[in-house]
Parts: C-alpha cells; sequence; structure tokens
C-alpha cells in the first residue's frame, strides 16, 4: 500500500531588495552623511533652507515653492525613494549639525545606467571642501551599485562653485544645454 505523499508547497519568494548605497557614511570625524529622518529632522531643516533662500534661489527652482509643507512632504517621501532605487537622499552634518544635503538620482530622462549627483549647502558650510568630499562620497557609493557605468552632475551654467566641485572630482564637461544646464560626466573605469 502506497501512503499518500504530502503536499508540497514552494516556499514564498521575497523580492531581491533593490541594491542601495550605504545609509550611513562617516567621511572623517567631522562629517557624516545620514538618511534624513523626517520627524526629528524637520525644524532644523526647514530653517536651513529659509537661512539658504537666498543663495539657493538663482540655482534650485523649488525655493521658489519653500514652505513647511513643501518640505515636510520631501522628508517624508525619502524612504519609499530610496528603497524604490530611485533616489538616494543624505542629510550632510557637520559636528552633528545639518548643514545641507547631497543624493544619487534619477530623472526620466537620465540615461539607462546613470545617476545624477546633487547637493548643495547652507552659505556658511560653502569654501571648506564639504560639497566635494560629500560628492566624492556620492561618486564611491553610485559607482559600487550595480548596472551604474556613469555618473552625471548637472547644474546651472552660471554656477561655477557646482562646476568647480565636478572639476575637482575628475568629472569630464559634457556641454551645455539649450536651457543653460551644464553637464559633466565620469564614466566607471574598466577593469583588466
Amino acid at each position: 500500500m502506497e501512503l499518500p505523499q504530502p503536499a508540497v508547497t514552494p516556499a514564498p519568494t521575497t523580492p531581491a531588495p533593490t541594491p542601495a548605497p550605504a545609509a550611513l557614511i562617516r567621511i572623517d570625524d567631522d562629517l557624516v552623511l545620514r538618511p534624513f529622518d523626517p520627524e526629528a529632522d524637520l525644524d532644523t531643516w526647514v530653517r536651513v533652507i529659509d537661512e539658504s533662500l537666498e543663495h539657493l534661489r538663482p540655482w534650485m527652482p523649488w525655493a521658489a515653492e519653500h514652505s513647511r509643507a513643501r518640505t515636510a512632504g520631501f522628508l517624508a517621501g525619502r524612504a519609499e525613494l530610496w528603497e524604490a532605487g530611485e533616489e538616494f537622499s543624505y542629510a550632510v552634518a557637520v559636528d552633528g549639525r545639518l548643514v545641507g544635503t547631497c543624493g544619487l538620482f534619477r530623472h526620466e530622462d537620465t540615461p539607462e545606467g546613470a545617476y545624477e549627483i546633487g547637493y548643495w549647502l547652507h552659505p556658511a558650510a560653502t569654501g571648506r571642501g564639504i560639497a566635494t568630499r560629500a560628492a566624492a562620497a556620492m561618486v564611491q557609493e553610485g559607482f559600487r551599485l550595480p548596472g551604474v557605468d556613469e555618473l552625471l552632475i548637472l547644474h546651472d551654467a552660471a554656477n561655477h562653485s557646482s562646476g568647480a566641485v565636478a572639476a575637482r572630482l575628475g568629472f569630464t564637461e559634457a556641454g551645455v544645454d539649450a536651457d543653460g544646464l551644464r553637464t559633466w560626466r565620469s564614466v566607471r573605469a574598466t577593469r583588466q
């Protein structure tokens, strides 16, 4: 007599996590890149933006529509965008104080296999190499992501400070488009 065989139920499959850069990047004793905390960072982040508006308005279109509610929405959306692999936003902290942001992101027109690097700092934090060191960390993290062969930095052609960061990082200038956006490229070094 043959015994009935137990039914075999396949093990549930969990989708593979989206590859992501490190969540916490300690650049040195003073400079740390960390995820935003939507609740704990809200008041401070609103203040940092408020104090930076004159500095940001010429280069960041969103600065014209800055409000506490929009900032709260921005912070609330960070985790979901991170998990989807669309945008990896970091709070830039110096000696534990928020002074800006940097990150890796993709737009609809970002080429396949590429991420853009973005950054901005409170005016009091500029001129000390913070943006360059934060963007250098984004280069390292970006090229660690599978399938990423190119990193881009785009900025208003008149924003010479942003261009100086790209040049210091060894990006190659690729030109200025009809909208006045300058593009810089860095291509993953091929392994021999």
